[in-house]
């Protein structure tokens, strides 16, 4: 949370993040912090005018961009292996705690392994989704994941639950799977999407916001059990469950358990995961009569986003329709109560649209059109990708410095418009457009993308050099700019030979996938490297283009599938 106090102008001039009701853990209670503002203001203006003055001008300096341009071919391998060098090898997760989950930055190293083949990179991604997992950061009753882990061994979460974490770990867990075939994996991904679409689906398809870590005024208490409950409600099945998840008299967490299972990384045979499942049900259902946490029911364009790309990801990942029809439900929401005068707002509630679009929502809603569009066929979503970007360019886009600012340029009630390359709990908005735009570069070959991806990129890139550390999305996107792997099928979208080649493709792990089917090669530009080729002897044909360069064709989904995981072969 944060807490900025403003003159009645809106100016800044000085905040916090939490203060705790009444004074403790050496912090002083809101109340208090109240009370000295307001003296402060009555009584030393000057130093107020002085502290306004002080802020505005740091926030300018923080925003501006060093210098960048063209980067080195190996960028993304020399970043990696400075952030491997920071992973709990043990537990997982970066140093000690708190941890939080990082998504983008372990593709970035997952993105690194697969260029490599460096185990390290492998592990370190491995070892991390593997604790958290079975760590007490998720919910092994509801499913999904909670904000953090306040310790170094993912037990005791700040039990929140955030839309835009499960979006993006149901995005890496599917990247993950797709090598490993982790049955832990899928089953997170599984239960996941549930709980998502349990409890923060609106009946008209978007997704809320958040549920609170409190109800009754304690953090955590909907989702922490005493052996003595577990007992009562399993009765012979307790023993062998409290085994399996930490269940003790003392408890595990100040006298109350986190049912977690950090001792048995990897699933148990099926007949003992089946008895758990049993007595987890009977939990579920008895924990339905406690109190609920608060629900945060804003549907927020930017992380609505991120879950729709998720779950048409997912869909395809998994063979699980059902999950694409509620992705596209989803997107239908946003297009049609999110949308005013043809432009994007950021926040929805009640029937009331609120504030402006920032550059995260044109961003994260062109990907989740991109993504949708590859996975259906379904040349709309292309065509609104392309909208959208339309809206950004003429709105946000910097004519003088490059990138995009996170306000369009219309939008009046800001001090400062801000850009910047940096991932928060959320991917960068400007690092995400760059993915956008090499995705609409390959798919429609017009030039413009690519030279607004590289202008975006080269804007931005001199923050490597400062710190690595949230710049994952930029470098991800840097390395789908210049090394997509362009999977083009030639084929009716109904042909049953293109969906067994399309599930080949999304066998593979390849996070530079962009995935195309067409009826004909003609439909592609000149400049296309698959302009002009055609199906063999009618039959579903596969091009796989790296560059400008593009393979024999392929009519056979395992000789495809062996040409993405070889592609010398």
């Amino acid at each position: 949370p944060l807490t900025m106090f403003l003159t009645p102008r809106g100016e800044p001039f000085w905040g916090g993040t939490y203060f705790p009701p009444t004074a403790r853990y050496g912090r002083p209670g809101f109340k208090d912090v109240l009370q000295r503002v307001s003296q402060t203001y009555r009584d030393k203006r000057d130093a107020i005018t002085q502290s306004v003055t002080a802020l505005n001008g740091g926030l300018k300096s923080l925003f501006e961009l060093p210098k960048g341009g063209p980067l080195v071919a190996d960028v993304a391998d020399r970043v990696a292996d400075r952030l491997v060098q920071d992973i709990d090898m043990d537990l997982g997760g970066f140093g000690t705690a708190p941890k939080f989950p990082q998504p983008n930055i372990f593709e970035l190293l997952w993105r690194a392994y697969r260029r490599t083949g460096n185990p390290r990179y492998r592990d370190a991604v491995t070892i991390t989704l593997d604790r958290m997992c079975q760590g007490g950061i998720y919910d092994h009753l509801g499913g999904g994941f909670s904000r953090y882990a306040v310790d170094a061994e993912w037990l005791v979460p700040h039990f929140e639950k955030m839309l835009y974490d499960n979006a993006q770990l149901i995005d890496l867990l599917s990247l993950v799977w797709q090598e490993t075939r982790s049955p832990l994996y899928r089953q997170r991904v599984a239960e996941t999407i549930e709980w998502a679409l349990r409890e923060l689906r609106h009946p008209g398809g978007g997704f809320f916001s958040s549920l609170d870590a409190d109800s009754e005024g304690e953090e955590g208490r909907f989702y922490v059990w005493t052996e003595e409950a577990i007992d009562a409600l399993l009765g012979p099945e307790a023993r062998a469950f409290r085994a399996a998840y930490d269940v003790t008299a003392a408890g595990n967490w100040e006298g109350h358990t986190i049912l977690n299972r950090r001792r048995a990384p990897v699933l148990g045979d099926a007949p003992f995961e089946s008895r758990l499942a049993d007595a987890r049900s009977t939990l579920l259902r008895a924990r339905a009569n406690r109190i609920r946490p608060g629900l945060d029911d804003k549907v927020l364009a930017d992380w609505n986003g991120l879950m729709i790309a998720a779950l048409a990801n997912a869909s395809a990942v998994f063979r699980e329709p059902a999950w694409i029809e509620h992705a596209a439900q989803a997107f239908a929401f946003i297009r049609e109560h999110m949308t005013e005068d043809g432009r994007l707002r950021h926040s929805w509630r009640d029937g009331q649209l609120r504030h402006p679009a920032t550059i995260d929502d044109y961003a994260n809603l062109s990907r989740a059109a991109l993504v949708l569009f590859e996975v259906t066929g379904e040349r709309t979503y292309l065509s609104t990708a392309e909208q959208w970007v339309a809206v950004a360019d003429a709105h946000y886009w910097d004519s003088e410095q490059g990138a995009y600012f996170l306000g369009a340029d219309d939008t009046r009630d800001v001090l400062l418009r801000v850009k910047s390359a940096h991932d928060q709990a959320v991917p960068s908005g400007n690092s995400m457009m760059v993915a956008v735009l090499a995705r609409l570069f390959y798919l429609t070959g017009k030039p413009d993308y690519r030279a607004r991806a590289d202008a975006t990129f080269n804007a931005l890139s001199g923050e490597i050099a400062r710190n690595v550390f949230p710049l994952a999305t930029l470098i991800n996107a840097h390395s789908l700019l210049n090394a997509a792997v362009q999977v083009v099928l030639i084929g009716g979208t109904e042909d049953p030979g293109v969906t067994e080649m399309r599930q080949a493709v999304y066998e593979v792990s390849l996070p530079n996938r962009i995935l195309q089917v067409v009826n004909t090669a003609g439909e592609f530009p000149i400049g296309h490297p698959a302009f002009g080729k055609s199906a063999i002897d009618g039959r579903a044909t596969a091009y796989v283009c790296r560059g400008p360069v593009c393979s024999l064709p392929i009519t056979e989904p395992a000789a495809l599938r062996e040409n993405l995981l070889h592609p010398a072969s």
